[in-house]
């Protein structure tokens, strides 16, 4: 099975120690965030997870976990934008995190990492001229620790409306035009650029428009191949394997002003503070009225087949 860490909440930069607890125990429970009583364990062991996938903005608190890991096959997104602490409050110095991911790379190989460069918004500060220039020099500084950049033009969630009331969404001409200097630029670094959940009318100009975390970009990256049934989308149009998420909404610290995990800083805060390092689930501790479902867990690694 695949292992997701980062649709919900930040768990690198925040959780680390929580996770590694998890992963001593062999274990982490998870509350549905729609039904608070339904709660989900899942066996945290290598014969029954194949992939644990990684979402982050700060990765540098798990770098001194990573030999730890090494049993685990690792898939890394790592999102290093431009924009500064007016649109993302808390998020590290980026020359910094890219420090990190490349440490990182330097592990587990440029395959199993991705930059993504998203929310994609223009505004008078953040212009394109201003992309262009900042994703050119990312760009060259990542050169080699990774395969892949994943793009993506802000959508406005309600959640995002409310937090980031001026935000625009970028036109359809301003696309074309961006996504063809991104897809030159990648070039030019050897990267591919994907984009997430965007018209595939773009791949005209030569982008990936599969997927970001598709059952193609694993088996690239961890060398294997993956026995996957066919579920439905994670959103409409969407191919990506985002499945068995372990983390929780409104727990993200950063307080990025276009993020759809989170709703408010007050109720991000309050769930901040009843974070218990040793608790079995991220956010508080079991409930009486809980209802605990062990998840049914196989691997999906076909040992028959090897891509590499």
């Amino acid at each position: 099975m695949i292992l997701n860490t980062g649709n919900r909440t930040d768990i690198p930069a925040f959780y680390s120690k929580w996770f590694m607890n998890r992963v001593h125990e062999g274990f982490v429970m998870v509350r549905n965030p729609f039904a608070h009583n339904l709660v989900s364990r899942y066996v945290i062991d290598p014969k029954v997870v194949d992939v644990m996938v990684f979402c982050s903005k700060n990765p540098t608190p798990m770098l001194k976990y990573l030999d730890e890991l090494k049993k685990y096959r690792m898939f890394w997104f790592v999102t290093i934008t431009p924009y500064g602490k007016d649109i993302e409050e808390r998020v590290p110095d980026k020359d910094k995190v890219m420090d990190a991911f490349i440490e990182i790379s330097k592990k587990v190989g440029p395959k199993a990492m991705s930059w993504r460069y998203d929310p994609v918004f223009i505004s008078e500060k953040y212009s394109k001229e201003f992309h262009y220039k900042s994703f050119a020099r990312m760009a060259e500084k990542l050169e080699g620790y990774t395969k892949q950049v994943v793009i993506s033009y802000i959508d406005l969630y309600e959640k995002t409306r409310k937090n980031f009331p001026e935000a625009k969404e970028v036109d359809k001409a301003d696309q074309i035009e961006m996504t063809r200097f991104f897809v030159e630029t990648g070039k030019k670094h050897n990267m591919t650029i994907r984009l997430c959940h965007e018209d595939k009318e773009l791949a005209r100009y030569g982008a990936d428009v599969e997927g970001c975390l598709s059952k193609k970009v694993l088996e690239e990256a961890i060398g294997e191949k993956l026995l996957i049934r066919k579920t439905a989308d994670a959103r409409q149009g969407c191919s990506c394997l985002l499945n068995n998420d372990i983390g929780a909404y409104n727990s993200c610290g950063h307080l990025c002003r276009y993020c759809y995990a989170n709703f408010d800083r007050r109720l991000v805060e309050a769930n901040m503070a009843k974070h218990d390092p040793n608790s079995p689930l991220l956010i508080g501790d079991l409930e009486k009225g809980d209802v605990i479902k062990e998840v049914e867990q196989r691997s999906i690694i076909d040992d028959q087949i090897a891509l590499f």
